[in-house]
């Protein structure tokens, strides 16, 4: 493999490098492609057969390739270039080429284009056009890459919170405080907490009072990727890299570039992945799937997780290195029974959105209405509360909520020791399972997997159930 690195760049040169392949039998064409190039700032690799052409493709993934349309000597078809062209323009339609041959004619240009060629030059060549085809071929590359990657990102970035925060206690003020401070920094952020406090909406803060706000916020659910296909999701891949590969993928690495990418449920992630994980967090440094060229991004991570960590570390479930890395910050979200001043704020607040789309007059919540929901014990904390809210608004027949409309069972209230409770025979058997649900889940304050092997079930089992029951983790 001959690779050449610009050594200089002119004036008129690019001002970004651009890799191209030279693909050429004949050394002397080479070399004065070479020499004119490098002047030019761009990285450049050399290949003088089919077969040297293709390594180097799937190896290097170019950007462009000057492609020779004839190898074989006293050849003049230009049949082995457009048998070139067909396999780049099918498995690397990212890569631009250029077709060059000295056995020039429109019948040969024509083919190349239809093949799914840029655009085609003869040699002798001359050097002006030659690197205004280039120019043009890698801003329109770029231009290319840029759209597919807004797109990815936008469809990525839809909101995964209900919007504002609503912080009045002193717990949540204490929180907000140090999250302010440190947010300026790039320094890694790892979140604690049970599930439905709130990380997700404050890793979305972070990022706005960060110096990347007007950055991508990449976030990913690292429980719910498949084992096989993690590097995939996160590094992304080249096409025809594994046998559903019909199109390239572009990883939350790449996407968060400049940004920031929060990692959700990062206990789920399993200790084969952690240490894939760790290498690019480390380095900045990752391949995309079926490529062997090394890609760098620049992102600040934050975490979140609900799951004991510490112990995780000492059943050698995660890498201590991998938590080390993850936790130069940590920050543990109070749940919503120990910030009770939270409680009715949030509640008018996800009632005055609701009732908005709704199309509904509700406009506020009666007295015996706050008191109920103080009185709850919230297993599923923020996440439940705005869940019962909309319910609430949804059944509601009147302008402010009541009691009745919140829908929130005797036998889940945690109001007083006096207060009168059902008795299990008064409860049919989805009332049971419910309640047993709901206690597993708060004693394990909300651990999907330490809820599941309490109750003896899968984790998907339990997520069967708490969707029958409207339950949340």
């Amino acid at each position: 493999m001959n690779q050449s690195r610009p050594q200089s760049t002119s004036s008129s040169g690019s001002s970004k490098a651009t890799s191209i392949l030279i693909a050429d039998d004949q050394d002397d064409v080479r070399e004065a492609l070479r020499l004119l190039l490098l002047r030019h700032g761009h990285v450049l690799m050399q290949a003088t057969t089919p077969a040297e052409v293709r390594t180097q493709i799937n190896n290097e993934a170019p950007a462009i390739v000057l492609l020779d349309m004839n190898y074989q000597r006293d050849t003049t078809s230009g049949q082995e270039g457009l048998e070139l062209i067909e396999w780049i323009s099918s498995q690397h339609p990212d890569t631009a080429v250029v077709a060059m041959t000295a056995w020039g004619s429109i019948d040969l240009a024509t083919s190349a284009i239809r093949a799914g060629a840029s655009d085609f030059i003869e040699k002798p060549w001359d050097n002006n056009r030659l690197l205004s085809i280039i120019k043009v071929q890698s801003e329109f590359r770029q231009a290319t890459r840029q759209s597919q990657k807004y797109q990815t990102i936008a469809a990525l970035q839809q909101p995964q919170t209900d919007g504002d925060m609503v912080a009045e206690s002193a717990a949540m003020q204490k929180v907000i405080a140090m999250l302010q401070q440190v947010a300026a920094a790039d320094a890694s952020i790892l979140l604690r907490g049970e599930n439905g406090t709130g990380k997700n909406l404050l890793a979305e803060q972070i990022h706005a009072w960060s110096g990347r706000a007007d950055k991508p916020l990449i976030s990913v659910n690292m429980g719910s990727i498949p084992e096989n296909l993690f590097e995939s999701e996160m590094f992304g891949h080249v096409r025809g890299a594994f046998t559903d590969a019909r199109e390239g993928r572009i990883g939350r690495f790449e996407l968060a570039d400049g940004g920031t990418l929060f990692l959700d449920e990062i206990g789920n992630l399993p200790l084969p992945q952690q240490a894939k994980l760790l290498r690019v967090l480390e380095s900045g440094d990752f391949e995309k799937v079926g490529a062997s060229k090394t890609q760098h991004s620049d992102v600040r991570i934050i975490s979140a997780s609900n799951a004991d960590l510490e112990d995780m570390v000492a059943d050698n479930r995660l890498r201590k290195d991998l938590y080390y890395r993850l936790q130069t910050v940590e920050v543990t979200i109070p749940p919503l029974r120990e910030r009770s001043a939270d409680i009715v704020p949030l509640a008018r607040h996800f009632l005055q959105r609701h009732s908005s789309r709704y199309r509904k007059p509700v406009d506020g919540l009666s007295a015996a209405a706050e008191k109920v929901l103080q009185a709850y014990s919230w297993p599923g904390n923020v996440r439940e509360l705005a869940h019962v809210i909309e319910r609430g608004v949804l059944l509601s027949s009147g302008a402010r909520l009541q009691p009745e409309d919140l829908s929130l069972q005797a036998a889940a209230l945690d109001m007083s020791a006096n207060s009168a409770q059902l008795s299990d025979s008064d409860l049919t058997l989805d009332e049971l399972e419910c309640r047993h649900i709901r206690s597993a889940l708060q004693h394990c304050q909300g651990n999907i997997a330490d809820t599941a092997k309490r109750l003896g079930i899968s984790r998907a089992a339990l997520y069967r159930r708490m969707e029958k029951h409207q339950l949340d983790g």
